[in-house]
């Protein structure tokens, strides 16, 4: 089964580079993983409508129509909870944290290696 991958961000630029991480991953399930993207909340929240279609969310925190956290939040209440990594610009422990405690299984804060970011990934898909 291909992994499906969500990624939440408003950037063109951040979206360009994960879109090539992805197509260079050397580990298989990540590098064939459908990606989709939503350049807002109101898009990502779209695409949620079918939860069971997307396996990791990559999850920007600061979007023009609100907190990557209240989307955290909604998810972590759903039957099918999609794992959701925040990726945030901002590098303090108490953001860290209130990711965590909104429901992300998983953080990363930019800018990130590639390899991490695949690593994180690679650890949250189905096997």
């Amino acid at each position: 089964m291909t992994a499906r991958i969500l990624l939440v961000e408003d950037e063109e630029l951040n979206r360009v580079l994960v879109r090539a991480v992805l197509a260079r991953a050397e580990d298989p399930q990540v590098r064939d993983a459908r990606l989709v993207e939503a350049g807002s909340l109101a898009a990502a929240r779209d695409v949620l409508r079918h939860p069971d279609q997307v396996d990791v969310v990559l999850l920007d925190m600061n979007l023009p129509d609100g907190s990557g956290l209240d989307l955290a939040t909604e998810l972590a209440t759903a039957q099918e909870k999609p794992k959701v990594i925040a990726l945030t610009a901002s590098v303090l422990p108490s953001d860290r944290a209130a990711a965590l405690e909104a429901g992300c299984d998983g953080f990363l804060d930019k800018p990130y290696a590639a390899a991490d970011l695949v690593t994180v990934i690679a650890t949250h898909l189905p096997h």
